[in-house]
């Protein structure tokens, strides 16, 4: 019996020392066949001891599997389909290359995937609709290709992913209702395509969404207020579509925000005072849409805001001197709005400020010559104002010659 038992474990033992020789075996052959057709930087030509070469990692049972190949930035063309060979794979980087033609579909046969970016080439056609059986796959980016058509519904099997970057292609069609169902997702970009409709409601129900950038598409509807009830938006990226309707007072609960840019669309009414609530707020864009209302001096609690962009908007009344709190400031440009009164004392001690632009409004007072006083000012705009009297001569003095001032084009009546 126990010779019996011996012999069984020794051919099992055989078994699998073969099939793991012939795996061995077959992503040398891979490897060589790649390396042939693609001419990488530093592989050799024989298969010895490929688990050395630059820009790959083996796994697996004794180190056999090539588990990583990162050949990013390598300028390469030819034929990527051959990398569908390393069937092992769980790691796959081929962005900035000079890849042509379909994105190859075998791809999708590769079941270990968890990391997959084809970015900065120039496949075109579809996204295969063969990667919705990439079940593990974890990060997906095609971005910046010439890939056209829907993002297909193959891929709402994709429930591990936690990046979705399809970002700098020509695809239409919508946002699928299915990506809120992707509840791991962090990273969704899809910016710079031709997309049409609205964001879908169940992208707020993605409890881990940090960063949504779907800027220039034809995107329209309102911002979803759903998309901030989860509280851990980092980044919204919405500028140059068509969106409509008022900024929801739900993005106060995103206290971690960093980032909001929703300039030229269509918005209106009042920013929520619940800005005021974004402790984490360090760019605010919303030029060119139809906002009205005073701007809300709790843009003051931002204290690490670095740049508002309020321009092109339909704001009134006086510039809120509180403003002047905010000591990490670098640009404030609100010009093109009907704001009155004089420039705050307390944007003096504005000690980061490179840029400040209040052009095209209805200011009055004077310039005051402590402008000299801000060491970090560079572009001063405050044409097409009421602003009366003379450019005081101290600031022809302290300004470097770089500098642009444009103090007294004065609004014609």
């Amino acid at each position: 019996m126990a010779f019996w038992f011996l012999s069984a474990l020794l051919i099992v033992g055989f078994l699998s020392k073969s099939n793991l020789v012939e795996a061995q075996l077959s992503d040398e052959a891979a490897l060589l066949a790649i390396h042939r057709e693609l001419s990488v930087p530093g592989w050799s030509d024989n298969g010895t001891d490929y688990c050395n070469w630059v820009r790959l990692k083996c796994g697996g049972a004794n180190n056999s599997f090539v588990e990583m190949l990162d050949l990013s930035g390598l300028h390469l063309k030819g034929n990527a389909t051959l990398i569908s060979d390393l069937t092992r794979l769980k790691h796959l980087d081929l962005s900035g290359n000079s890849f042509t033609g379909p994105v190859p579909a075998s791809f999708g046969d590769l079941s270990e995937l968890q990391f997959l970016d084809l970015s900065l080439n120039r496949f075109v056609g579809r996204i295969p609709v063969e990667f919705g059986s990439l079940r593990g796959l974890k990060s997906l980016n095609v971005s910046n290709n010439l890939l056209v058509g829907e993002i297909p519904d193959e891929l709402m099997m994709l429930e591990r992913l936690e990046e979705f970057q399809v970002s700098g292609n020509g695809l239409n069609g919508s946002i699928p209702q299915w990506i809120g169902n992707l509840s791991n997702l962090r990273v969704f970009t899809a910016y710079e395509n031709e997309l049409v409709g609205e964001i879908p409601k169940g992208l707020g129900l993605v409890s881990e969404l940090e960063l949504l950038n779907l800027h220039s598409n034809k995107l329209e509807g309102k911002i979803p207020k759903e998309v901030f009830e989860k509280g851990k938006l980092k980044v919204l990226v919405l500028t140059q579509n068509r969106f409509t309707g008022e900024i929801p007072e739900e993005v106060g609960i995103c206290s971690d925000l960093s980032s909001v840019r929703i300039g030229n669309n269509e918005l209106v009414g009042a920013i929520p005072r619940a800005i005021g609530n974004v402790s984490g707020l360090t760019y605010f864009e919303a030029d060119n849409n139809s906002l009205s209302g005073e701007i809300v001096a709790e843009f003051s609690k931002c204290s690490n805001l670095t740049l508002l962009n309020l321009a092109a908007n339909g704001f009134a009344g006086a510039i809120p001197a509180e403003l002047g709190q905010l000591m990490n400031l670098q640009e404030l440009i609100l010009s093109g709005n009907s704001l009155f009164g004089e420039v705050p004392k307390s944007f003096l001690g504005l000690g980061n400020l490179n840029k400040l632009d209040l052009s095209n409004n209805r200011l009055n007072g004077t310039i005051p010559k402590e402008l000299c006083s801000m060491p970090r000012l560079q572009y001063l705009l405050l044409d097409q104002n009421s602003i009366r009297g003379e450019v005081p001569h101290e600031i022809g003095n302290c300004f470097q010659p770089s500098s642009w001032i444009i103090a007294f084009r004065a609004r014609k009546a």
